[in-house]
């Protein structure tokens, strides 16, 4: 086990960082190239623990993929619609990537042979029942191996036909994107319906975006008055394999952008990454904007500086379009003048550990205080007696095995003495040099 991390506060900066590439953006791409005709060359993609599961799972499955991890290139020969399969007869270990395991699981109804997709005690929580109910009705062949509705799932390809199907109140958009990337690959198209609450909702256009770059655009059609989406993919579409950068990562950009918001005296700039994004986290700029934060938004980049008066304002705010954002938000609500409520986040509950209790154990250890009351969390700054923190009584941060915990409450530790992060390694799920690069504020010549 390692020891806790200390964190350090800092003092001003003005800095640019750019984090890794997107690995949503990564998971999509990959899905497509091997499913396309000709070859992708992937830009920009970072080794993170969740992109090298995906491009791990694609090469079982028996798609040809070569990543360098010095280049960060991916280079992925499609297998023009469906793979061949028969790479390994061993469980595909799927780790505790949530987005790598819906995607695969979809993937993998289009690959010849029979596949068990594993992961760990984690993801075996984790509900399945949605998807795996959508590819039946479109053909798929998949059994449970152990519990009704979750991992590890049996699955045998080349019986998928497509058709129409209809889905409503997901607990994850990841089960949409699935069935949306595998399209072109059924003989029937696709044609998906679904209503009701679906939680981050841009994470599916951004699945669309990426299709359209490589040559397919689903037809939508949607209902105001209902609330009900149809997107088709008729048959024949095919995908054809051409170049895609990867943008960073807006996530991974969100703690650095908090930094700037968060630290009095602060600027940072995050290139790259700007209006013109097709990641909906890039929108998190807004909300610094909201707590008083100056941000300046160009399309190929966003610069976030603290208020003059280094005290950030609370908000009221709907987080089930970007929920990810809801562990840094949560940690500069401790620094906001009021209570600060996020949201519809309730399905936070089903993710790499139940984060809305983490949140809100974390924040209280803190000296904050949180309150959940159904799918909405409030959280109350420490009051007058301060953070329950201090350089000679440290407070370590657990985090869950959740790579967003570790990185969201290092910020806290960029303003106040004593915050320690326990099992720093755990944020190579998404942003192995996530550290190394959160130190560069401290080394800036401003600070």
């Amino acid at each position: 086990m390692q020891d806790p991390l200390p964190m350090n506060p800092v003092g001003p900066f003005d800095l640019e960082v750019r984090p890794p590439g997107s690995k949503s953006l990564v998971h999509r791409a990959a899905v497509i190239a091997a499913l396309a005709d000709g070859e992708t060359v992937l830009t920009g993609v970072d080794p993170s623990e969740d992109v090298v599961i995906t491009l791990g799972a694609l090469h079982k499955l028996g798609a040809k993929v070569e990543f360098n991890p010095q280049t960060r290139e991916a280079r992925i020969q499609g297998a023009g619609g469906a793979l061949p399969g028969g790479v390994t007869t061993e469980p595909i270990d799927l780790g505790a990537s949530g987005t790598s395991y819906r995607l695969i699981t979809a993937v993998a109804c289009l690959a010849q042979g029979t596949h068990i997709l594993d992961g760990t005690p984690r993801m075996r929580q984790r509900p399945m029942r949605a998807l795996v109910d959508a590819l039946r009705e479109l053909g798929a062949d998949i059994e449970y191996v152990d519990k009704t509705g979750f991992p590890p799932l049996k699955v045998t390809g080349g019986t998928l036909q497509g058709g129409k199907v209809k889905m409503r109140d997901l607990v994850s958009s990841q089960f949409l994107s699935a069935l949306l990337l595998i399209a072109p690959g059924c003989p029937e198209g696709i044609a998906l319906t679904f209503e009701g609450n679906t939680p981050s909702m841009p994470y599916v256009r951004m699945t669309v975006k990426v299709m359209e770059h490589f040559r397919v655009k689903p037809a939508a059609k949607e209902s105001a008055r209902s609330g009900r989406m149809r997107l088709t993919i008729e048959p024949g579409a095919t995908y054809y394999g051409r170049p895609y950068d990867i943008e960073p990562d807006a996530s991974g950009a969100s703690y650095f952008l908090g930094a700037g918001a968060v630290v009095p005296g602060a600027r940072i700039t995050i290139p790259g990454l700007g209006s013109e994004s097709v990641q909906g986290d890039a929108q998190f700029a807004d909300l610094l904007g909201r707590m008083g934060a100056h941000v300046e938004q160009r399309w190929d980049r966003t610069t976030v500086a603290a208020p003059a008066s280094g005290k950030l304002d609370a908000v009221d705010v709907d987080l089930n379009g970007m929920p990810d954002m809801a562990q840094t938000l949560a940690v500069l609500a401790m620094f906001a003048d009021g209570d600060t409520t996020l949201r519809n986040i309730g399905h936070l509950r089903v993710k790499e550990t139940d984060r809305l209790d983490a949140i809100a154990n974390e924040v209280t250890r803190l000296g904050g205080e949180a309150f959940l009351m159904g799918d909405d969390l409030t959280i109350t700054p420490p009051g007058k007696r301060g953070f329950a923190c201090s350089a000679e009584s440290p407070v370590p941060i657990h985090t869950y095995d959740d790579h967003r915990m570790a990185m969201a409450f290092a910020l806290a530790g960029l303003r106040v003495p004593g915050v320690q992060i326990e099992d720093p390694s755990c944020v190579a799920k998404s942003y192995p040099k996530f550290f190394d690069d959160l130190a560069l504020l401290s080394a800036d010549p401003a600070a």
